[in-house]
């Protein structure tokens, strides 16, 4: 029986760690992962601007796009990330998200669970375009265009390392800060 070249027992093996990486929500492979996120200039909640440049000059971003300020999923998620903020920041990153909310409500947001991040508004889901992750969604049989949850880790070069698609919000920060870590 003919064995089997390294390279071929590569090649045969990738394919299922990465449907197993995809399945259980952990980063896996993306079109965009290992090119330059793209630019953006969007308004946060206090009214200021901040770009994509303002916010890798930091360190590495951890940028999360979320459908919706004050519903369940995206205060549990947002929660999480204010709650471990400081092993985030231990790790030379920092957090921002993403969603088509206004400037106003994301202030109440912030507000009513003193998140401790900047949340900024794409009303228009330009960026979210831009970043693949405006999708059309279905909820009890109803399909509409949305918001993907999804999370970005860019380095401080402004390029993506790491995509969570479809983020599950249980257990979700931990694996970016295992991701973080094997960044640095």
């Amino acid at each position: 029986m003919p064995t089997k070249t390294p390279k071929t027992a590569e090649k045969s093996s990738a394919k299922p760690k990465a449907a197993a990486r995809k399945k259980s929500g952990v980063a896996g492979e993306h079109s965009l992962e290992g090119k330059p996120a793209p630019a953006f200039s969007l308004k946060a909640q206090n009214g200021a601007t901040l770009s994509l440049d303002d916010l890798i000059a930091e360190g590495n971003l951890v940028l999360y796009f979320y459908p919706k300020d004050l519903t369940p999923g995206c205060t549990t998620q947002a929660c999480s990330f204010r709650d471990n903020l400081s092993a985030v920041r231990e790790t030379g990153a920092t957090v921002v998200g993403v969603s088509g909310d206004t400037s106003a409500l994301h202030d109440r947001f912030i507000a009513k669970h003193e998140l401790n991040f900047p949340l900024l508004s794409d009303t228009d889901n330009k960026v979210a375009k831009a970043y693949g992750v405006y999708k059309k969604k279905s909820l009890y049989g109803r399909e509409f265009m949305g918001i993907e949850r999804t999370t970005f880790i860019i380095d401080r070069e402004g390029v993506i390392r790491q995509v969570f698609p479809k983020v599950k919000v249980e257990g979700h920060t931990e694996k970016v800060l295992a991701a973080l870590k094997e960044l640095n």
